[in-house]
């Protein structure tokens, strides 16, 4: 457990924004950031030389013209630009690796300025106090749609009967220690799930609860299919049930067949075997469906590990501004 910061010298404090075609909302996420940290610095919270950095992720629109005017006027603003659209797991850790050699300590969080930039202070105090980790928590979801609040609610639920350990209403708004971030660039994986990752160090951590406002402007970059989508590669990353799953959901129809040739055989010799066409048609799909069910899970699977042996890198930087 690393000693309380309470009486140290300031911190250098390095917050982290993966921007994918944010142009309608960055100039407000970054005014209000200046804000924040022209405040800590005053009262001596934060060492000068914090900056925040916001990481294009192959935006198509103007998003890396304005980090790049930002960065003119104001020394306290960075970027790092990604040579192509890699998702915003990869682009989050594109930043942190950037800010893990400037930074004592490392704050992530979404542009659209739905995540409570207030809660920065409290996250501070709880590093200041001894935690190398907070999380950054959802203190509740009534503003969420009736779907995705269910959704959400149900994939977390989901995530730890699996056996993944997550930390429940989090996204990515956390804060790292310098020690934090070091373990983190050990993890080589290509499939990335931050969320699943971080809880793996082990370090002492802290939650701060806030409230998650509407998004400031623009459109989400995380419609339906891309949750999903998320939400899978979060359960494959980190459990393998769903294969031991498909091992018993097979023995389990195994046993049932089973049974259906013994019912079968007894019918025949009892003399009253009748013409069993409907109960074949749904054996026939039930099995089907079943079988391709367990292809499609074991395939997942397969997918990562052919990623994983390829080894490519997860991001490639084209500029950096700082």
């Amino acid at each position: 457990m690393r000693k309380s910061n309470t009486n140290a010298t300031a911190q250098t404090l390095y917050i982290v924004i993966p921007c994918y075609n944010e142009e309608a909302v960055i100039q407000e996420t970054a005014k209000r950031l200046l804000a924040k940290l022209d405040k800590l610095i005053q009262k001596n919270q934060i060492d000068k030389k914090s900056r925040a950095i916001f990481v294009d992720d192959g935006s198509r629109d103007d998003t890396w013209k304005l980090i790049e005017a930002l960065h003119k006027k104001h020394d306290l603003l960075g970027g790092v630009k990604l040579t192509r659209n890699r998702g915003h797991q990869n682009a989050l850790l594109a930043g942190l690796m950037f800010a893990r050699g400037n930074a004592d300590v490392v704050i992530s969080m979404d542009a659209d300025l739905q995540d409570d930039i207030n809660a920065i202070d409290d996250m501070l105090k709880a590093y200041n106090n001894g935690a190398e980790i907070v999380y950054g928590v959802r203190s509740t979801r009534a503003k969420d749609s009736i779907l995705k609040r269910t959704t959400a609610q149900g994939f977390y639920r989901l995530m730890s009967r699996l056996g993944v350990d997550s930390i429940y209403n989090h996204a990515d708004y956390r804060l790292l220690s310098k020690r934090a971030l070091d373990e983190l660039a050990s993890f080589k994986e290509v499939n990335l799930f931050l969320r699943g990752i971080i809880p793996l160090l082990g370090f002492n951590t802290a939650t701060v609860e806030y409230k998650r406002a509407e998004r400031f402007a623009g459109e989400s970059k995380y419609p339906f299919r891309k949750m999903l989508n998320f939400a899978i590669d979060g359960i494959t990353s980190f459990s393998i049930k769903p294969l031991r799953l498909v091992a018993s959901l097979g023995l389990g129809v195994s046993g049932v067949s089973f049974l259906i040739m013994l019912y079968s055989i007894v019918i025949k010799f009892m003399g009253s075997a009748v013409e069993g066409w409907t109960f074949t048609i749904i054996s026939v799909w039930f099995i089907g469906g079943v079988q391709m069910l367990s292809i499609g899970i074991v395939g997942e699977y397969i997918g990562k590990i052919y990623n994983e042996v390829k080894a490519r890198p997860r991001f490639i930087i084209e500029k950096e501004i700082h």
